[in-house]
């Protein structure tokens, strides 16, 4: 059982001979090779360490490594796209912002008394009959002979019920019957009403027109919180029948509501200010409003160069059931925002001075991918129905009266109206009420999508504000001040001004430092980079060329020799078919031909030692087609001056 004395040197040349890289026969080889010539000295120590002890512990450290690297490499990748912050802080001329001004109450009483008629009365009426409160002379007459269809139907279908021990029965307003009630309760306060307390909850009833089974109960701890929810539903249905030109005229005019005026210290007047219609405040003044082009600034900090103003607020004429604090709301903004003054408007009493300080500051976010604010709102999926710049508000807001007029048929009435849609109102729209609370609430529990899709805009613009009051007029000077803002006022009043009807304000800048807020990356690239070298650098003594290496080794090279190695079984199947089409097996001396006839070689690489290595010796099969040279040098015995002492044939004995 001795080898052949060229199957021994050919062992030898394959023990001695190095093994390079993609042409290394097999995957284990080529890991072996890559071990032993690797910068990274981890895997080289698994191949040369001696003892399974050593080579464990050293196979244990370098995956360790390798996966802290990737763990930190990963933190670094997840902590790139975060911003710092930088504030910057300059003093400089401001331009000065938008302040618009409202009277609390909408509109005049004695101009809207006879659209509110009815409503009043039903209003009245509840009182009297939970409360036992009955109202003598009432200060304004109310013309109550015309209740031409201002809805007596409806109040009957909608009444205000008084609810016992929550067992469902409630005492209708209308009949002062008991009656059972259908339907989930919504608490629309925040505090939860005790059983002690049941008897005094007051609420109302809506239920779908389509089906009269499907019920929602509103309920209230304070009867006055109740009366009012329930003033507000009719009085949106009775104001969104009547038209914009009626309601400018029975709200203030300029005149009613600036009594003086003053900015930088030169007096202004009403041609400063521009109206718009606000349908919860009537109408608004907007004062520098850069409607004409201009922007109004100071150079100056203080109170006496802001804007300083006198309102007049006639709170005889305020309509009791609708409002119940007396006063002005004011809002300081940009020009191009529009005014939320329902949600965040600033309240200013009467009979005091009011000075509202600012800070002016203006914040940058960055867009995509650092956080998640839009530019201009263009890719928000929500059509903007403000005639003003992008804001969050403005998303939710249109997004709801949109989510509105799909749901329900109609828009709500204090919102702006789509194109080609009108206000709710209970005799285009029965159902209006129900399908709104319902819709309101799933806005509330964020289920409509709408906080989901809008977002936050990159750049803004804010006034931080600093309110403080004084008592105004003073009691010494209250005589004649009263006197001459009553000649002011001019004809139209016969009496002295009341300062419960006056209201004082000062808006001014406290100082002209402007704060800049912006957000900068917080990584570049060359730092992610730098952090990267570090990590591999610490843990496996690697740098790009052995980062580059280990793809090489790892992926380019692996798969070719997995790619050959099918490329050739699938040429030698192939083969074989061709030569043996009837499917008989091929003969052992098919299988054994050399030179370009030979399998082995089949392969588009060139021809390599290991290649050759796998030749099989040839044992009296034909000639193959090009016959190999007969030199020579190429005998064993003339390549060889001294036969090798391991080619010497064992001596026969």
């Amino acid at each position: 059982g001795a080898m052949a004395p060229g199957k021994k040197i050919t062992a030898r040349i394959k023990r001695t001979l190095p093994v390079r890289g993609p042409q290394a026969p097999t995957l284990s080889e080529l890991m072996r090779w890559y071990c032993l010539n690797t910068n990274t000295h981890g895997c080289r120590r698994i191949v040369v360490s001696r003892g399974r002890l050593r080579r464990f512990i050293w196979i244990l450290l370098t995956l360790s490594a390798v996966g802290l690297i990737l763990w930190q490499c990963a933190e670094l990748l997840l902590n790139y796209y975060s911003a710092s912050v930088s504030v910057t802080v300059q003093f400089q001329k401001l331009p000065f912002p938008a302040v618009t001004i409202c009277n609390i109450n909408p509109y005049k009483y004695s101009s809207m008394k006879d659209y509110l008629s009815e409503l009043d009365k039903e209003t009245k009426k509840a009182l009297e009959t939970f409360y036992g409160f009955s109202e003598g002379k009432s200060k304004v007459r109310r013309s109550v002979d015309e209740w031409n269809s201002t809805g007596s139907d409806f109040f009957r279908q909608i009444p205000l019920l008084k609810f016992e021990d929550f067992s469902k029965t409630a005492t209708d307003l209308h009949s002062g019957q008991k009656r059972k009630i259908e339907g989930s309760v919504f608490h629309k306060d925040s505090s939860i009403v005790n059983s002690g307390d049941s008897n005094d909850i007051i609420g109302f009833q809506l239920c779908d027109a389509n089906n009269s089974s499907d019920c929602a109960l509103y309920t209230f701890s304070s009867g006055v919180n109740a009366i009012q929810e329930w003033y507000k539903l009719h009085y949106m249905n009775i104001m969104a029948q009547i038209p914009l030109e009626t309601k400018e005229q029975a709200s203030y005019s300029a005149d009613d509501l600036l009594l003086t005026c003053f900015f930088d210290g030169l007096s202004c007047d009403k041609r400063h200010f521009t109206r718009f219609h606000h349908p919860l405040h009537g109408n608004c003044y907007t004062f520098n409003s850069g409607e004409n082009g201009t922007v109004l600034s100071t150079s100056t900090g203080g109170s006496e160069c802001g804007l300083q103003v006198v309102l007049y607020i006639d709170e005889a004429d305020y309509n009791p059931f609708l409002v119940t604090s007396t006063g002005a709301k004011i809002m300081v903004h940009d020009q191009d925002e529009y005014p939320f003054i329902e949600d965040i408007g600033t309240e200013i009493e009467t009979a005091a001075a009011t000075s509202i300080g600012m800070h002016f500051t203006r914040s940058r976010k960055l867009s995509k991918p650092y956080s998640d604010c839009t530019e201009t709102g263009a890719d928000i999926p929500v059509e903007n129905l403000y005639n003003k710049s992008y804001s969050l508000q403005i998303c939710l807001h249109s997004c709801f009266q949109k989510a509105m007029v799909d749901s329900c048929g109609c828009a709500q009435y204090a919102q702006p109206l789509p194109a080609g849609a009108e206000y709710c109102n209970y005799k285009k729209n029965p159902n209006w009420m129900y399908c709104y609370y319902r819709l309101h609430e799933k806005f509330v529990k964020e289920q409509l999508g709408c906080q989901q899709i809008c977002k936050d805009a990159c750049s803004f613009k804010e006034w931080a504000l600093t309110t403080s009051i004084a008592q105004w007029p003073s009691t010494v000077s209250e005589d004649w001040m009263l006197r001459v803002l009553s000649w002011d006022k001019g004809q139209k009043l016969n009496k002295k001004l009341n300062k419960t009807d006056l209201a004082n304000l000062m808006v001014f800048y406290k100082d002209l430092n402007e704060r800049f807020i912006s957000e900068n990356p917080a990584n570049t690239l060359v730092i992610l980079l730098s952090n990267f070298g570090g990590q591999l650098g610490l843990w496996m003594s690697c740098s790009v060329v052995c980062v580059i290496e280990i793809v090489e080794v790892f992926f380019i090279d692996s798969l070719s020799i997995v790619l050959r190695r099918q490329w050739q079984k699938a040429k030698k199947w192939w083969n074989d078919r061709k030569r043996h089409p009837s499917g008989k097996p091929p003969q052992a001396a098919d299988l054994e031909r050399q030179g370009h006839d030979n399998p082995a070689c089949l392969d588009e690489d060139l021809p390599t030692f290991n290649t050759a290595l796998r030749l099989p010796l040839p044992q009296g099969s034909p000639l193959p087609r090009t016959p190999p040279p007969n030199y020579s040098t190429l005998r064993l015995e003339s390549a060889f001056s001294e036969q090798l002492p391991d080619t010497l044939e064992p001596s026969r004995h």
